[in-house]
This record gives C-alpha cells, sequence and structure tokens, in this order.
C-alpha cells in the first residue's frame, strides 16, 4: 500500500486542507446562507458545495499555474478578489440582508459563496498546488488526491447535518448564530485583503 500512497504526504495535505478549510467554521456561515432553503435544498446545498470545491481547488492543482499565467492574474490579485467577494458576503450577514439576496436562488448559494472561495478559496487552492508541485512520484500525487477528497468528505459531513444544528438552535439562535459569523467573515476576508496587499507591497505580485 506504501508503494501505492505516500502516507506522510496525504497526513501532510489532509491537515493543511481541513485546517484552511475550517469545517467547524464554515457551519455558522452555512447555516446563515441556507436558513431560508428547505431541508432538501440544504442537503442539496451541502453536496454541491462540496463538489464545487472539489472541481475548483482539482482544476487549479492541474491547470492552475497555466490559467494564471496565460490570464496574467498574480496570488495575491487572486487572493485579494476572493477577499472582496467574501466581505460582501460578511456585510450582508451582519446587515440581514442574505435572506432577500439568497431567498430566490435556491441551492445556487451553494456556488457562491459557499464553494468558492469560502471553501475553495485562495488558501487551499495555493496549498494543493504547492503540494502537486512538489510531488515527483505517482505515490505522493495519490496522496494528494486523498487527502483533497478526504479533506472534502470531512466538510460535507459537517454542511450535511448543519441542519441538525438548527433544529437546536432554533430561529433565535440562528439570527445571532448568524450576526457572529458575518463578523467572523469579514474578518478573515479583511485578512486576505490584507495577505493580499503585502504581497504586492514586498514584490511577490
Amino acid at each position: 500500500m506504501s508503494g501505492l500512497l505516500d502516507i506522510e504526504v496525504f497526513v501532510s495535505v489532509f491537515v493543511t486542507l481541513l485546517v484552511i478549510m475550517d469545517p467547524p467554521g464554515a457551519l455558522p456561515i452555512f447555516l446563515a446562507l441556507t436558513k431560508s432553503l428547505t431541508h432538501k435544498q440544504s442537503v442539496a446545498a451541502a453536496r454541491r458545495a462540496s463538489l464545487v470545491a472539489f472541481g475548483v481547488i482539482t482544476a487549479f492543482a492541474v491547470f492552475g499555474q497555466q490559467i494564471l499565467e496565460y490570464l496574467h492574474i498574480s496570488l495575491p490579485a487572486l487572493q485579494g478578489a476572493g477577499g472582496l467577494l467574501l466581505l460582501l458576503v460578511a456585510l450582508e450577514l451582519l446587515t440581514g440582508k442574505e435572506s432577500e439576496q439568497h431567498a430566490d436562488a435556491g441551492v445556487n448559494v451553494a456556488l457562491v459563496p459557499l464553494g468558492t472561495p469560502l471553501l475553495a478559496g485562495p488558501g487551499a487552492i495555493v496549498a494543493t498546488m504547492l503540494a502537486v508541485q512538489k510531488s515527483e512520484r505517482p505515490a505522493e500525487y495519490v496522496g494528494v488526491a486523498l487527502a483533497l477528497v478526504a479533506a472534502l468528505l470531512v466538510v460535507w459531513v459537517f454542511l450535511r447535518f448543519a441542519g441538525r444544528v438548527h433544529g437546536v438552535l432554533r430561529e433565535s439562535g440562528t439570527v445571532l448564530i448568524t450576526r457572529i459569523a458575518g463578523l467572523l467573515l469579514s474578518a478573515i476576508a479583511v485578512q486576505m485583503l490584507a495577505n493580499s496587499v503585502r504581497a504586492f507591497v514586498s514584490g511577490e505580485g
């Protein structure tokens, strides 16, 4: 088995992606964005968000460098764009306008902002790209691929059973969680923007 799978690479990439994606941290944001959806739609949103994140990260892992070079986009620019998008979502959560924005969106909230840039954000994309670039043997590539699948399975489990958390919190608790999620998400967005600006100033962009 060790010849087919590099355990060290698998564990390293899995832990890194899990920390970056932060499934427990994404849970309140998922609840806030899907509170106007039915249980069936929420389950579908959890599945789509995980699949979208997998598709985006995989695409960048395989073709990321070529895509960015072709479009003349730097990683700091990608990070800054993700930060701006998350900041807009955070402001909607803080002002209570997210239900108006997403009431007719159905499970499309799984695409943006759940699938990307929340789950498949610059951090996860860059981490996977670097892991692929460092890999030299087939076993290492398999380790990276399985680590990505395993991390997103954990994310899906958290989002899939978010409805039970909503049932415990009730409406008032969900509103409180929504405001807290908006605050945390705005902090994440500002940090992404700060990192982007820092990278541009230091000449990395």
